[in-house]
Formats: C-alpha cells, structure tokens, sequence
C-alpha cells in the first residue's frame, strides 16, 4: 500500500465532492427527478448515493457516535452493495420523488461536515484507503451524471441546453496512419504507487501478433459514409446480436442524431447542432464499431493490444470498444464484505472499453484503467479505433 496523508486525501475530498455539484448547477429542479430508461439513473440519485456510499463505508465504522441522516437513505440510495441490505429496484430510482432535492442537498452537507471531521484527525490506513476509494467511486458517477444528464434533456422533445458552449462533441483529430506493433510478449496491468480498481490488478505477461492501430479515432464523416453504403442494412457486416439489435430496435444513425431536412443533426449539451463532420464519433455501441470495422475490411483491437499500443497515439476523449470481454486477471480475489462486490460480480456477459472521454472527470483516467458496458450500450461517449 503506498503513503495517503490526511491532508491529501482532504483536499481530494473537497475538490471531488464539489465537483459533483458543479456538474448539477445548470440543472432545474424538475431536471434531478426523470429515470426515462432503465439504465440511466436521476441525478439527485447520484448525489444521495456518492454520498451514501461515504456514511455507510467510512462514517459509520469510523466516526464514535455518528448518527445518520435519514434511517430510509440506506434503502433507497444503496445500488447492488447486497452485503449492506435491502434497496428500491433500480427501474425505480425515478419514482422517489421524496426525499426532495433539497434534502438531499442537505444530506450532503450533513456528511461533509461529518467527515470533514473525521478527517482531521484520521490515520487509519484502512480508513484512508476507503475514502479514496469513495472519491473515485464518486468520480465514476461524475460521469455517469454527465451521460445521465445528456440522455434525459436528450430525450425532451425540445432539446434544451445543459450549459451553453458545452457541447462535448464538437473536438476533431489528426489522420497520421497507424502504429505498428511487433509480435511479442508484453506485460499488462496496473503497476506503481497511485490509486487503481481491484479489476486493473494481476499484471501479467500477454502475447500479441504483429498488428497495426490507427493513432486517430473514427469521424462523423467517416461513419456517415458507412451509413450511406448502406451499413445499418446489410446483414453480412453485423454480429448475429447485433443485427437483432438492429432490427428490433430500428436503428439507423448513431444515438442523438436526427435527420431533419435532409441533413444530419444530434443533440449535445449545448442543444440540437448540426453534425460537425470532422468531429470524432461519438454514442455508438459495440455492435456498430463492430460492424464498421468490418465494412472498412479492419477488426476493433482487443484491450491488450490497446494497452500496449496506448503510448503510440492520443487517448482520453472516447471510451473506445474492444473487442474483450470483460474478465478477472490472473490471481484477480475479491475483497471480503460489501467492497468486494464493486467489480468482481459484473464479470460477465460485458465488453471493455479503455481511454476515458471527454465526461471523465480530472484525474480519474490512466491507461489501465478497464471501462465496461453490454454491447448494445451507447449513451456513454464511445468511439472507434481501428486495428489491421
């Protein structure tokens, strides 16, 4: 374990925990409350639950006397954590319109002022190792909130602005060819001092064949020519499951486009724009990477072949799919109790994304770090890069 200081871990907690509500304040009220589809969580949820997660791991084992906010916030605001107890179904985090926003506000104040408390004399290692965890545990939903957010203004029939010029998908990339990577044993995973998830641990030695990666990742207008030659309708460039995705879903474009007049326009945080070609791809799911990848005669790399390659182009703006499932390293054992049940139990039936994007917060992104979703997810800030 390296050295966490106190005064480190406080000032993290300042800065992560504010940031969460600098993310909300464009919001309206009526914005925290809409669950439109099951996977996509209200933002007051969020912020009860980030903060939740800091009571229920941290204050209450650690901090003599404290008492919690509200004896019902265990059940409403703990997500899969089947160690700590009962929880509300998850398709039903927009139904709890009570407690009010406000509240939860309040209990975010509440456990703010306990911990800042409890930090100023905190030395526990153990303790200490937990609040970080929290951060980046916050720091996940940070984002979650950013794509949260999208989806629901996303889906209002007036597409309103979040903040005017946050647009998050109008930045471009530079077409410099493709890297090669010789044949040969590599070692991959998390090494050295500094934070990591249980999932980047086990660094172990891979064998790759020579292969060749693109330092650029796909653009809108690159993808536009797959849908004009016909992509989303021919059968033979598409995974079994994902031409059923396809078909039964009437998918034809990437999530947020629109068709209006002719010409092709989505929805960003800064409202309904026109498609910018040169911008990079953004909000496509495995089987569409997959399926374009394809029809260029390429394939997606997988996220070995990603990690060794990372260091040959620029990375942080999409999630970019592999072409790997989503499983333990060797020697990977989960912690015991509550905690243990962060990753290791979701290794199943889930691709890996690697990169980060352009909703990751500050500091919270490193070329090991393993992103995963189910294939046919989109609404997170996904792109492709291509291998040969």
């Amino acid at each position: 374990m390296y050295p966490l200081t106190t005064t480190a871990i406080s000032q993290a907690y300042n800065r992560v925990r504010q940031h969460s509500e600098t993310i909300c304040e464009p919001l309206e009220t009526e914005d925290y409350v809409p669950q439109p589809v099951p996977f996509v969580s209200p933002p007051k949820w969020h912020l009860a639950h980030s903060t939740w997660f800091f009571e229920t791991f941290i204050l209450k084992p650690f901090l003599p006397g404290y008492q919690v906010f509200d004896t019902d916030y265990n059940y409403l605001f703990n997500s899969y954590y089947n160690n700590v107890g009962e929880r509300t179904l998850r398709t039903d985090r927009g139904n709890v319109t009570r407690p009010t926003t406000k509240n939860v506000y309040a209990y975010r104040q509440h456990v703010d002022h306990h911990m800042s408390e409890l930090l100023e004399t905190l030395t526990d290692p153990e303790a200490l190792s937990l609040v970080e965890l929290g951060l980046h545990h916050e720091q996940q939903h940070q984002e979650l909130l950013v794509t949260d957010i999208k989806y629901i203004l996303g889906h209002n029939p007036l597409f309103p602005v979040y903040r005017p010029g946050h647009n998050l998908v109008n930045d471009t990339n530079q077409d410099t060819g493709f890297a090669r990577i010789s044949e040969g044993v590599y070692e991959v995973g998390f090494q050295g001092d500094g934070f990591c998830f249980d999932n980047e641990l086990g660094r172990h030695k891979v064998y790759l064949h020579d292969f060749e990666i693109s330092r650029s990742l796909v653009t809108n207008a690159g993808y536009i020519e797959f849908m004009e030659a016909g992509g989303y309708q021919d059968f033979n460039l598409w995974l079994d499951a994902g031409w059923s995705w396809v078909n039964d879903s009437a998918i034809d474009s990437p999530m947020y486009w629109h068709k209006i007049k002719g010409s092709w326009f989505y929805f960003t945080l800064d409202g309904l724009q026109k498609v910018n070609p040169d911008a990079i791809l953004s909000h496509i799911n495995l089987y569409e990477a997959s399926a374009f990848a394809q029809w260029k005669g390429m394939r997606l790399p997988t996220e070995f072949e990603w990690e060794v390659a990372s260091d040959h182009f620029n990375w942080g703006t999409r999630w970019e799919w592999t072409n790997s499932a989503y499983l333990a390293y060797p020697g990977f054992s989960k912690a015991p109790g509550a905690v243990g049940e962060y990753n290791g139990k979701f290794m199943i039936n889930q691709m890996v994304l690697r990169g980060a994007s352009v909703a990751t917060s500050p500091a919270h992104s490193r070329k090991t770090y393993r992103n995963f979703f189910h294939a046919h997810e989109r609404w997170q800030y996904t792109g492709i890069r291509l291998v040969k």
